[in-house]
């Protein structure tokens, strides 16, 4: 189970590397750029946005799953 786990925050935390996500009025005037390191810091900036609601959301997810799975655990007793 651990394993599991380790192996999905493993690929959650390099999903953002192979992500290249941009909107288009962004994308058009970065392509008209020469020099291609706004255009990748535009993109690392995107991802990182987009990634910190997800992990907040299984934050709290995991916090109400382990008080749950505790509440159950001193009925049973």
């Amino acid at each position: 189970m651990k394993i599991r786990i380790l192996l999905i925050l493993a690929l959650l935390l390099l999903l953002p590397q192979f992500a290249d996500a941009q909107c288009s009025m962004c994308r058009a005037v970065l392509e008209t750029d020469t020099d291609q390191s706004k255009a990748k810091g535009i993109n690392n900036g995107i991802v990182y946005l987009m990634a910190f609601p997800y992990l907040l959301v299984a934050g709290i997810g995991f916090f109400v799953y382990r008080s749950r799975k505790n509440a159950s655990k001193s009925e049973e007793e």
